[in-house]
């Protein structure tokens, strides 16, 4: 299960908007020099991501959330966006040098198929968006900013 904490932007009727983005401890460990996730992070312009789930429970504007998706998903959803198009463009082009076509056509072809990778890609995804196994699950609610009150004697 790959997890993320979330912060509550609104919550109305049953639906809930989340904002969440890099750690503020992401570039810090020792490992940074080899991590892709702080590498993207440096170079990407936005840090901040939106989510909108269904959860009934009643939220408060700020209140963190764990929410979660099944490593099985993430990864179907990655093959299927890197590899779709790139199983076009190799199909195509292949297609095109069995017909012996010009070079220039073999290429213009694996362009073409590449394109055409996206777009069943993107097909599919919209299919998929709909399935249980595709949607976020909420694992954890934290308690609404304000509620925890800490006293200390002296």
């Amino acid at each position: 299960m790959v997890k993320e904490w979330a912060t509550v932007v609104r919550w109305q009727k049953g639906r809930a908007l989340l904002r969440y983005g890099s750690s503020a401890g992401c570039g810090s460990c020792s490992a940074r020099a080899a991590c892709g996730s702080y590498a993207l992070n440096k170079i990407g312009p936005n840090t901040e991501h939106e989510l909108e789930i269904e959860i009934e429970q009643p939220l408060v504007v700020g209140q963190k959330i764990e929410v979660g998706i099944p490593e099985g998903s993430l990864l179907r959803s990655a093959m299927l966006v890197y590899l779709t198009p790139l199983i076009g463009l190799f199909l195509f082009a292949a297609l095109a040098q069995s017909a012996d076509f010009e070079q220039l056509w073999v290429a213009v072809s694996g362009v073409f198929g590449g394109f055409a990778g996206f777009f069943i890609a993107r097909t599919m995804a919209s299919h998929w968006r709909h399935k249980i196994d595709f949607q976020p699950i909420v694992l954890q609610i934290g308690l609404p900013p304000g509620e925890v009150c800490v006293q200390t004697h002296s």
